[in-house]
């Protein structure tokens, strides 16, 4: 099934692509749900949400519901705070998003948390401030930059493209990986083009992290970036690192040749600088 227009759809989702395949155990199952109906696909989330117990921000047990029974003028990130239920279309981007709720369950936590208190102190307004910003950033376009050499992580904020994609190249999958968090950037993702670019949150990893599995890979990310989250008082979006996906080795066929890189209008240097957070 196509989108409508033309777009993309469910049926366009390659699960072999490694910004998908990381959601490719639940989502396989939700694709073909997806395609049989929008009740179909609900009743798959809501199935898998009884089974894992998840919270939304303020302990609420999660779950899924139809676009249309959001209350007129509530707003989104409060209603899911103070009920558990997402709103949810049948649409790729909501698709993605509530992949990332299993898949990062209390980053998303927080993140919804954050959000409805910014809403509670300041209301819906045409602006959201600062930090609504930031988060909702995070939710929309982020990526998890795992690292356990500081001269990548160095290489990454400073704009380094030529350290951080080939001299050390063979450092990801051993001293760097990244896994893929914001949902619109996954949506963008069904139709990848060069200049393809999330919002890299950095996160220091102990040596030994390489070494696990996957799952406890994540599980660890997890925890880790939603403590630093809850705890982070001046969040902003100056604390992200730009990183076009497609330059990541092993991500795209074209980055083998070192000349993919040489393409100023992608692989920018550095006009802001780029906050280093304090350590947790």
């Amino acid at each position: 099934m196509a989108g409508e227009e033309g777009k993309p759809g469910f049926a366009d989702i390659n699960w072999s692509l490694p910004w998908f395949a990381q959601f490719s155990a639940r989502g396989v199952r939700w694709q073909q749900a997806a395609l049989t109906s929008y009740a179909a696909l609900l009743d798959e989330m809501n199935a898998d949400a009884r089974i894992a117990r998840q919270t939304t921000g303020r302990g609420q047990r999660l779950a899924f519901i139809a676009q249309d029974q959001l209350p007129p003028g509530a707003a989104y990130e409060a209603h899911i705070a103070a009920t558990g239920c997402v709103p949810t279309r049948h649409n790729l981007h909501d698709f993605f998003n509530a992949s990332v709720w299993f898949a990062f369950p209390r980053i998303k936590a927080v993140l919804n948390a954050r959000q409805s208190a910014a809403i509670d102190a300041l209301g819906v307004g045409p602006t959201r401030g600062g930090v609504r910003d930031a988060l909702t950033l995070f939710d929309e376009n982020a990526l998890l930059f795992a690292c356990a050499d500081p001269q990548l992580s160095q290489g990454l904020r400073g704009f380094d493209w030529s350290t951080l994609f080939v001299a050390n190249r063979p450092a990801w999958g051993e001293r760097c990986e990244v896994r893929c968090f914001g949902h619109a950037l996954l949506e963008k993702l069904i139709s990848p083009y060069k200049a393809c670019t999330g919002h890299a949150w950095i996160v220091e990893v102990p040596a030994g992290y390489f070494s696990w599995s996957i799952e406890a890979r994540n599980a660890w990310l997890d925890e880790a970036v939603s403590r630093e989250l809850s705890s982070l008082p001046d969040l902003t979006v100056r604390l992200f690192s730009p990183l076009p996906l497609l330059g990541i080795p092993g991500w795209w066929p074209a980055n083998e040749a070192a000349s993919f890189y040489d393409d100023p209008a992608v692989f920018r240097a550095g006009r802001s600088r780029i906050l280093a957070r304090p350590a947790p």
